[in-house]
């Protein structure tokens, strides 16, 4: 999976992820908090998360899977970066500097992640003056939502706790010759098809009784090809960010008024209807629903850890072609219950070893060409946008002397996915933000305004049952 983000790496579409965090100056008995700082913040915490100093080795001709390498030149002041907003600093500049920020591929000789500390935030609504802002962007490949949780964890502290961090005990690797790597790949060469053919067939039984579910109407398979919408295009490398927060217990009331709803079923459902306002808004709404790809965490608890990527996913409805909000709820959850049966069905495994052992190139090419040659207006889509949802700390979090006052996520988009939500919760909010193409979606403010209406419908609508 790791690998499968590398390959889906382009001019177009860097494969980041991240988040923008807005901190607070807390304590200023000892002046303001300065970059050096918060430089020095982080490198102490470098021992917290191995992705930080290793970085990746290309094996020649591409014949094998990269290496991750401890990297011997690390420089984490090529890493950690500094700017300001100029005046007045506003909401809508952030917005766009974190756009600018995350369009910009990373530098994939070194370390894949950056952070920029950014200033001049004196005019962003809701936050006090001297506030400041952390973008991070870290390659798809190094990290999932629930390892980047991790990470997130390993530079912040509860508020009002001193942690002990270990001593640093990092050693950096020598890099390997052509020939070591070489030798490498064709040790992989021989082994690799044998455990595909093992991958195979251990995914047989699984398959079997996904067949026979199908039969037996136990279980339904996703929705199939739908109409393509404005996301649904070719992206450029300009990018919109945006985002707007709510409190967690007013999605809990949504969830409480629809009888086997979960907070993620109304968050979806909340993403289905800003996205029906603002397609019909502009004259596009489909009559048929609008699917999300959700990321599901394949994760066990001892692996919360571990860098890279472990999931699976599953397509779901957002109900966007409901009108009443609660209906919709409901008719996520059915979907989403649907969907998770048939994910336990197939198994993690098996969905991870497709990826694994599969044409990752040949596939990515294809997807491609498919929708830069407009056939997708034809053949028809299996999703419209990407809803990931990480559950985060419900207790308040420090940076050093800075509290974390609000929490965005920062997602990927490509060729036929321009829209991207993730969702992030924290200390009693949830940030519901997008990652959209500039061309695709250009006016963020509007979306974040429909965000707020299709929130707002959802409160209403659950207030009415509760009297």
């Amino acid at each position: 999976m790791d690998t499968a983000f590398l390959r889906w790496e382009n001019r177009e579409s860097p494969m980041v992820v991240g988040s923008l965090v807005i901190y607070g100056q807390g304590d200023t008995s000892q002046g303001a908090v300065r970059f050096k700082e918060i430089l020095e913040h982080i490198r102490a915490r470098l021992p917290l998360a191995k992705c930080f100093r290793q970085r990746l080795v290309a094996v020649p001709f591409d014949l094998d899977r990269p290496y991750w390498l401890e990297d011997e030149g690390f420089d984490l002041e090529y890493h950690v970066r500094h700017l300001a907003l100029p005046k007045p600093g506003d909401w809508r500049q952030l917005c766009i500097q974190t756009a600018r920020l995350l369009a910009r591929p990373l530098d994939m000789t070194r370390p894949l992640w950056e952070m920029t500390v950014v200033e001049g935030l004196d005019h962003v609504e809701g936050f006090p003056r001297g506030s400041y802002a952390i973008v991070t962007k870290i390659h798809h490949a190094a990290i999932d939502g629930v390892s980047g949780a991790e990470i997130f964890a390993a530079l912040h502290d509860l508020e009002g706790f001193d942690r002990d961090v270990p001593a640093d005990t990092w050693r950096p690797e020598r890099a390997p010759s052509e020939l070591e790597l070489l030798a490498r790949a064709g040790l992989h060469s021989v082994r690799q098809p044998l455990e595909g053919f093992k991958a195979v067939a251990g995914s047989l039984p699984a398959i079997g009784e996904v067949v026979r579910s199908l039969q037996r109407h136990d279980l339904t398979l996703p929705t199939p090809l739908l109409t393509p919408t404005r996301f649904n295009e070719a992206v450029t490398p300009h990018r919109v960010v945006g985002g707007q927060r709510f409190a967690l217990d007013d999605l809990k009331a949504v969830r409480r008024a629809v009888d086997g709803a979960t907070v993620n079923d109304v968050v979806l459902s909340l993403v289905g209807g800003a996205l029906r306002h603002y397609l019909d808004h502009h004259g596009e709404l489909p009559e048929t629903p609008l699917i999300a790809m959700a990321p599901i965490s394949k994760r066990r608890s001892d692996q919360q850890k571990d860098e890279g990527n472990l999931v699976s996913s599953m397509l779901v409805t957002t109900g966007s072609n409901v009108a009443d909000p609660l209906a919709r709820v409901a008719t996520v959850a059915a979907a989403t219950k649907e969907g998770k049966a048939l994910d336990g069905a197939i198994g993690a495994r098996a969905l991870t070893d497709f990826v694994t052992y599969g044409p990752l190139r040949m596939t990515n090419l294809a997807a491609r060409a498919v929708v830069r040659s407009g056939l997708v207006h034809r053949t028809g889509v299996a999703m419209h946008t990407v809803v990931t949802n990480v559950p985060g700390p419900q207790a308040p979090l420090t940076l050093g002397r800075s509290p974390v006052l609000a929490l965005f996520g920062l997602g990927p988009i490509t060729d036929g996915l321009g829209l991207f939500h993730p969702v992030l919760s924290y200390n009693g909010q949830v940030s519901v933000s997008f990652t959209a193409d500039r061309t695709l979606l250009p006016d963020p403010d509007f979306y974040a305004q429909c965000l707020t209406t299709s929130f707002r419908d959802l409160t209403t609508a659950a207030s009415g049952t509760q009297r």
